[in-house]
């Protein structure tokens, strides 16, 4: 039984009443297709918190789209505004925000986001990530002649990097979005100094 679910419960929406409080801005890393923007939102709402999107903050700001963004400014434009965009967000009430796949590789980003909130890898296997993200049409990084094999070398690469997030959640393709974010709010509890249940 995990520790935020009432035992008399009837369902699953019965745990969203229960009083949370986050102390700390959870900020979800992980390659993408990981689930962080749905997973996100789901734990924005159960926790009755705010949910940023570091991706869709700036797409917002440009009002053009990631891969466009990417064809006329570059990568490391967008990397920059990404950056700023992600400390800005970090400054507000705490919430759950959403990182772009390649956010947290910049030390920059990693020091922000642990001097203000928490990172939470949501952490999948490659054969789920390609899963999900085989079909789609805006992931610029993989606009390639093999995508397959950039999602390998991306995720290659990148690992090391996601591990230095302080808590690791794994995905489990056969959950839905409500059981991985029960596994991330179990996550959460274990850690009195970002999420607590209120008396």
């Amino acid at each position: 039984m995990t520790p935020f679910r009432a035992s008399n419960r009837k369902d699953k929406r019965d745990a969203a009443v229960l009083p949370f409080k986050l102390k700390k801005t959870v900020a979800l890393v992980g390659m993408m297709g990981s689930g962080k923007s749905a997973i996100g939102q789901a734990l924005a709402r159960r926790l009755d918190v705010p949910f940023l999107d570091s991706d869709a903050e700036i797409v917002a700001a440009a009002n053009m789209s990631i891969a466009e963004i990417f064809a006329r400014d570059g990568e490391s434009f967008f990397r920059r505004k990404e950056t700023q965009v992600i400390q800005r967000l970090l400054k507000g009430t705490p919430g759950i925000l959403s990182t772009g796949g390649g956010a947290y590789l910049k030390e920059r980003n990693r020091e922000a986001i642990a001097a203000r909130g928490v990172a939470v890898w949501l952490r999948a296997d490659i054969d789920l990530l390609w899963n999900r993200v085989r079909h789609k049409t805006t992931r610029p990084l993989l606009m390639t002649d093999n995508p397959r094999r950039t999602l390998e070398e991306l995720y290659a690469a990148r690992v090391p990097e996601y591990a230095k997030a302080e808590i690791a959640v794994d995905a489990d393709p056969g959950f839905s979005i409500e059981e991985m974010t029960d596994r991330v709010v179990e996550a959460l509890l274990s850690r009195p100094d970002i999420l607590e249940v209120q008396p």
